[in-house]
């Protein structure tokens, strides 16, 4: 019997299945004839026949079946061959080295010219790492010959597959890879398709308008806005999008997202291009611009398009944002703020802001973390104006930095004001049902004084003149961001003059608004306009000392020398960058020795803008200034800050003063070939 093949499993027990009915049946027949000796011998006649033929058929069918079961084996085999061979898709098995042991005949056709190379050298995004695998199917996408594919890689162990082989020294292979490739290069192709199709809603507001308007002559006037309205109209038809005007100054905007990203790749030109309208206006007509793409719904576009333009007009205008989901980008804002003269919106804001406070029982004021004189002395206005409105009112303040000091020291000595700042302990025990928290000189929720407050209390009120990021303080019953002003110190002194008739401020409270305007402006250097100086005349005639203030702010000794170390060691970059650091060690307040330093550094010839860097309280601070045409306020942006044009700053954690430095170089020296500055 060596030698010989022998049928098993289910088709040997098909095959002997009717011998032991046979036999079953020869024995059953025995029973019956001893019950009935004729129909038993019937029977067992029967049975013998029965199973002799059994016996025969077996014998003979046997080795017929041996046979056309290796025959279909053969064939079989031959089928899955040709079918492996010719499948759609292209498929190989590789070894974990990238080599190619067998492919199919497609497979073949597409990598013809590449016979002989890994697979990590014929697919850049295959990587030998993606070869090492367990358990798991890898599924990667690559770009080949312009077509686009989804591979997946799977494992084959190697002593499954090849027990018997004789041919392939498996011995170092615990398994092989089978490599299926999915051409997907239509799929994408529709997908880009219906993607590029998908519309989005966008906002135009002209910024200044009226006042535009207002410097030309009454003739002219149609004229100009007949032009205006052509260039806007004439920019959304070249992109093939829809535009309707709202209002004299509004302008509703539908495109599709393939022309948005050619809008977005122009930089927005359309806003620098509107500016050349001119027949004879003193003034540049500037528009923004929001966009809301990414939503789930056409109510949602128009949700985050007029987030968008909201965003794009608390920063200033002359601009573009799009909001993509939660995702905010910015464009333009280059220019520098022109202020209006008018003070409708000032007194607007003061009756909204005055019945706010009369309908709490209590006010929490508060500014940014490591206040300044602009945020202190703003807190002190809405202090003045909760006062007069019979309301009592804290300001909340916790590190006092030394050049605050002497203007919260001449507060606290007054038994008036012995009450007035609480810190972050005790906060909790001013909260009531009814509180109002008012947020000044700031508007990002992580940067206030207690971020806590913003969360217990949800009546909040934003007074502001930084230029709104995406972290922005959410859900605000009153939210006033201007820009253009120089200080907040000056839009509260304005509010105060319509918060109620014949208000009269104390020198001292006078002395701490007049001091926020003189240090944001740099003693009425930057950022100045006309309604700076009223508010400053305001604050005068209510008993603002220049000289006592200037005394309040003056250096010592040891802030000067290390003021003109840093001085001494500053680095000129791109010709017109000025860049140093300044030492926090024997310094009472390092964030403000770098604001003074910037500063300084303006006053140098040919410099454009400035970069202090200080280590202070494990995070590294940066002051940046500029004088004319660089906007810091875009670079601190990229670097995780914000403020203005002309005065900006940001914080970094986790690097050191040589890290941050070269940071901030490289970041002007990629903005600067961007041109985004």
């Amino acid at each position: 019997m060596n030698g010989r093949l022998k049928l098993k499993g289910r088709v040997f027990t098909h095959l002997v299945y009717p011998i032991v009915m046979a036999v079953a049946l020869f024995l059953t027949g025995i029973g019956i004839t001893i019950v009935n000796a004729d129909a038993g011998s019937l029977i067992l006649s029967l049975s013998i026949v029965y199973l002799i033929f059994t016996i025969v058929m077996y014998v003979v069918n046997q080795k017929l079946v041996m046979q056309e079961m290796i025959k279909f084996a053969v064939d079989y085999a031959q089928v899955q061959k040709e079918l492996l061979d010719d499948m759609v898709i292209p498929y190989g098995l590789i070894d974990r080295q990238g080599n190619i042991l067998w492919q199919d005949g497609e497979m073949g056709r597409l990598l013809k010219r590449e016979y002989g190379k890994r697979v990590p050298e014929v697919f850049k995004e295959i990587t030998d790492k993606h070869l090492e695998l367990g358990n798991e199917i890898k599924e990667m996408h690559i770009n080949y010959k312009d077509h686009y594919y989804r591979v997946q890689l799977k494992r084959v162990n190697t002593d499954k597959a090849f027990d018997n082989t004789e041919i392939l020294d498996i011995e170092n292979q615990e398994y092989v890879i089978a490599m299926y490739m999915f051409d997907e290069t239509r799929l994408r192709r529709v997908e880009k398709e219906n993607f590029d199709q998908k519309l989005v809603v966008g906002m135009l507001y002209i910024d200044n308008y009226e006042e535009v308007l207002e410097s030309i002559e009454d003739v002219k006037a149609s004229l100009l806005a007949a032009l205006i309205d052509r260039k806007i109209n004439k920019f959304i038809a070249g992109i093939d999008g829809i535009v309707r005007k709202l209002e004299k100054d509004k302008y509703f905007l539908v495109l599709k997202r393939q022309s948005l990203e050619a809008v977005r790749s122009d930089k927005f030109s359309i806003v620098d291009d509107v500016k050349t309208v001119n027949i004879g206006n003193e003034q540049q007509v500037t528009i923004s611009i929001g966009i809301g793409m990414g939503g789930e719904s056409y109510s949602q576009l128009c949700d985050y398009a007029r987030a968008a333009i909201d965003l794009a007009l608390g920063r200033g205008g002359d601009q573009a944002v799009v909001k993509d989901g939660e995702n905010i980008y910015y464009y333009g804002g280059k220019t520098k703020l022109v202020e209006k003269n008018t003070r409708v919106k000032a007194r607007v804001k003061a009756h909204a802001l005055r019945e706010i406070i009369e309908s709490k029982d209590n006010l929490l004021i508060m500014g940014h973390k490591l206040s300044d004189i602009d945020s202190l002395g703003a807190a002190i206005g809405i202090y003045k104006a909760a006062t007069v409105l019979n309301k009592p009112a804290n300001i909340v303040l916790n590190d006092v930095t030394a050049t605050l000091k002497p203007m919260v020291d001449r507060f606290i000595e007054k038994q008036e004001y012995s009450r007035l700042f609480i810190n972050n302990e005790r906060v909790a025990d001013f909260i009531g049902d009814n509180t109002l928290v008012v947020v000044v000189d700031v508007n990002r929720p992580s940067r206030t004084e207690c971020p806590l407050l913003l969360e217990k209390i949800k009546s909040v009120v934003v007074l502001d003149h930084h230029r709104q990021s995406s972290e922005i303080i959410e859900n605000a019953l009153l939210s006033y961001i201007e820009p253009f002003a120089s200080s907040t110190c000056e839009m509260v002194a304005e509010i105060l003059q319509y918060i109620q008739d014949g208000i009269r401020l104390k020198p001292l409270e006078a002395d701490a608004m007049y001091g926020g305007i003189v240090i944001d402006t740099n003693n009425f250097i930057q950022k100045t306009s006309v309604r700076t100086f009223e508010a400053a005349a305001f604050l005068k005639r209510h008993g603002a000392d220049v000289i006592r203030v200037k005394k309040m702010f003056r250096d010592n000794f040891s802030d000067y020398k290390w003021r003109a170390d840093a001085v001494t060691n500053t680095e000129i970059f791109l010709g017109c960058f000025a860049i140093t650091v300044c030492r926090s060690e024997e310094v009472e307040s390092p964030t403000v020795l770098c604001a003074q330093v910037a500063n300084e550094l303006l006053d140098i010839n040919g410099i454009e803008a400035s970069f202090v860097l200080t280590d202070y309280n494990h995070k590294i601070y940066i002051s940046a200034r500029s004088i004319d045409n660089i906007n810091v306020q875009l670079i601190m942006e990229r670097m995780g800050g914000g403020g203005h044009m002309n005065m900006a700053g940001t914080q970094i954690e986790n690097v050191n003063l040589e890290d941050a430095k070269q940071m901030v170089i490289e970041t002007v020296k990629q903005m600067k070939e961007e041109k985004a500055i």
